[in-house]
């Protein structure tokens, strides 16, 4: 008896011994100190849940991405990374890479499932209370890194998005209330040409204004990191847009650089201008039919500020702003009956006879460069199934996306994915000219550069017959002499051709005028909009999309804010009461 009493007490210690307390550890890949080669993308938050590091090497390996961090305890510990294989197929996954701990890398080759998802990585043995994690790219070719889980037990944390995002929030202690909360007189979201223009225009009138964007570079469409020179007249704002725009150089062009450092050394000079760079807008507060603030996030270290404000702009290309905050959008191309825009020619490919959900597409612009010696480029399969037998050396414009299933929006990842393998493809096929055996890939875009997404629905919607009859509005604050451009693809009248091409069709018209009324919005008492989200149609956009025309958007919003505080009034109390007041300081006038 006092035999089998001592084994028993001797197994149930033995259980007790083995018993893994349970420590757990979540990092944001976003968050490591030392990036590497790896760069941070905010793109597609609202889709996937959050800013990811993106091994963007153009088929060479980029350097580790490296971080330290404080663990729970020493022990024996399970590591995850939330990440994804882009090009599934009967190939090897393109965007491979390892986990490091402590410079030895864990057996488990990442980025290899299809879709976002935790994927294994292995085990190490954790002595330190600090340890250093490395990601190892393999391929150079896009792998993806989300966050990493480290934990004494094999569980892996939620795959479902909402189930994810509640454990997120959960085990990093996030607040729904931000941080930091200040106050100004004006908040301008988005840092493309016209935020930027709103900016200057309202802070020049005594406006305490708060820019937010969610990159580190100024410039949406126009910087560097996409590389689209600016278009259309600056009219009657050239002092304020010729701080902003660009020279007409080649798009993909890297003297885009050039005027990156010109912009940003001209909002430096504004101190009424606070800059929150590498912050993305994430909420609209709303009470009533009015915005009282917005929330916003750092792309990299996570720090939440609340931006509170009588009035707002939103600038972000996509109508964020207004979305949250319950305004009234449109998305897609009206039928020709709506607005009476009818054009027999191209009837189908300019104003369809039934509405759909086709959208000027979003462009990835690339260039190559001559070495003077013989280089290499890896074989990319899983890039052929896009690219097919067509080849080229660099992509304008023309390199463009946009099908009835995919929402530019929703679907953006998916759509900025199609793309690069329609690069890697193409340039993997003229590498088989002699002629190109010299070149090298120098720059790919990994940001889309879009054309159209959701238009707010402001006071008037601005359409074909207004540009075309060139209507002369009491209210114009914008003018263009461009013609109507709207784009198509190329595969749509030719099935053989590449689906990732476009073509645009041109309306000629001598000039056109945009009123002050579609620039604030229709039931959101204190939003103004500047950029392709005014409101208007899809071909009403044709023509006043390009970045000098949304530049004076921008102005006059801008300008428009300082009115609303002058006379304690809203933007359509500005359209009321104060328009030839705006018309005169977008003139030039005090």
């Amino acid at each position: 008896m006092k035999r089998n009493c001592l084994i028993l007490i001797l197994i149930l210690a033995g259980i007790y011994s083995c018993k893994v307390e349970k420590h757990e550890l979540f990092i944001e890949a976003e968050s490591f100190t030392k990036k590497g080669g790896w760069v941070v993308d905010p793109q597609f938050v609202f889709q996937m849940g959050s800013p990811y590091l993106l091994a963007h090497g153009l088929g060479k390996s980029v350097e580790d991405a490296v971080t330290e961090i404080t663990v729970p305890s020493p022990g024996r510990y399970h590591f995850w990374v939330r990440t994804m294989n882009w090009a599934p197929g009967e190939w090897n996954a393109p965007g491979r890479f390892r986990l490091n701990i402590d410079c030895k890398e864990l057996k488990g080759e990442l980025g290899t499932l299809s879709g976002w998802k935790w994927q294994y990585a292995g085990i190490a043995k954790v002595r330190d209370s600090v340890i250093t994690i490395g990601l190892h790219d393999i391929t150079g070719f896009d792998g993806r890194c989300d966050a990493i889980f480290m934990s004494t037990v094999r569980t892996s944390p939620p795959s479902d998005p909402e189930e994810l995002a509640s454990f997120r929030k959960n085990i990093l202690k996030e607040s729904d209330i931000p941080e930091i909360s200040e106050l100004f007189d004006l908040v301008v979201v988005g840092g493309g040409i016209a935020g930027c223009a709103a900016s200057i225009a309202a802070a020049e009138r005594g406006l305490k204004v708060a820019l937010i964007h969610d990159r580190p570079i100024l410039g949406g469409n126009a910087s560097s990191e996409i590389r689209v020179h600016t278009e259309g007249i600056t009219w009657k704002t050239g002092r304020i847009l010729n701080m902003l725009n660009t020279v007409h150089w080649p798009n993909g062009s890297p003297d885009a650089i050039r005027d990156d450092r010109k912009r940003h050394n001209a909002m430096n000079n504004y101190p009424e201008i606070h800059q929150f760079l590498n912050f993305k807008a994430y909420a609209a507060n709303t009470l009533s039919d009015s915005i009282t603030s917005v929330d916003a996030k750092h792309t990299s270290t996570g720090e939440t500020k609340r931006f509170t404000a009588p009035l707002f702009i939103d600038c972000t290309g996509d109508g964020w702003i207004g979305y949250w905050a319950g305004a009234e959008y449109m998305y897609g191309r009206e039928d020709s009956v709506k607005y009476n825009e009818n054009w027999d020619e191209h009837k189908e490919l300019w104003s369809p006879v039934k509405a759909d959900n086709r959208v000027m597409g979003a462009s990835v612009l690339w260039r190559s460069v001559d070495k003077g010696a013989p280089v290499a480029f890896p074989e990319v399969p899983w890039a052929i199934e896009v690219a097919g037998e067509y080849a080229a050396v660099k992509g304008e414009w023309q390199w463009e996306y946009s099908n009835d299933s995919l929402h530019q929006i929703n679907d953006a990842e998916t759509i900025r994915d199609h793309m690069l393998k329609a690069i890697y493809g193409s340039f993997y096929n003229a590498k088989k000219l002699p002629e190109n055996a010299n070149l090298d890939l120098e720059w790919v875009s990994y940001l889309v550069g879009k054309r159209e997404s959701r238009r707010l629905v402001g006071d008037y919607i601005y359409t074909f017959q207004d540009e075309k009859n060139m209507v002369e509005f009491s209210d114009a604050v914008v003018m263009e002499q461009r013609d109507i451009d709207v784009h198509y693809q190329v595969s749509l009248k030719d099935s053989s051709k590449p689906d990732f091409l476009s073509e645009a069709l041109f309306y000629p018209v001598d000039h056109y005028y945009i009123p002050y009324r579609s620039l604030y919005s229709k039931n959101i008492k204190n939003l103004l909009m500047a950029g392709r989200s005014f409101s208007c149609s899809h071909v009403g956009l044709g023509g006043p999309r390009v970045m000098n025309t949304t530049g004076q958007m921008g102005v006059a919003t801008g300008y428009a804010a300082s009115l609303c505080k002058k006379y304690s009034t809203s933007p359509r109390g500005v359209y009321l009461a104060h328009i030839d007041e705006l018309k005169n300081l977008i003139s030039g006038g005090k």
